[in-house]
């Protein structure tokens, strides 16, 4: 509570360290299984972001946070979750990128 008259210390907050835990894992999975698909490497960050918006965030500040407290199975699902994720925002660049050189062609 801030006393007027008083020094107010403001408690500093390390906020770099807060990030979605399936950040890494989305931008990994694209990295290794589809970063020789297309000729653009934009295409990988607009499937980054598709993959992503179809996971809900988990915010943490560090991973192993994250990955002590999960079981195998919660390791299995979080798995299963990405790579679908990733499969499917590369199905839709993919479409999106042939519909786009048909047109031009």
């Amino acid at each position: 509570m801030y006393i007027p008259g008083t020094i107010r210390k403001e408690a500093v907050m390390p906020m770099d360290s807060v990030h979605n835990y399936f950040e890494r894992l989305v931008f990994n999975e694209i990295k290794e299984n589809y970063a020789d698909k297309f000729e653009d490497s934009n295409a990988l960050a607009d499937m980054a972001c598709i993959a992503l918006n179809r996971i809900p965030p988990r915010y943490i500040r560090y991973d192993i946070d994250m990955s002590f407290y999960m079981s195998v199975e919660e390791h299995i699902d979080v798995e299963k979750k990405v790579k679908k994720a990733v499969r499917k925002a590369y199905k839709k660049v993919k479409r999106f990128e042939d519909k786009f050189e048909d047109e031009i062609a």
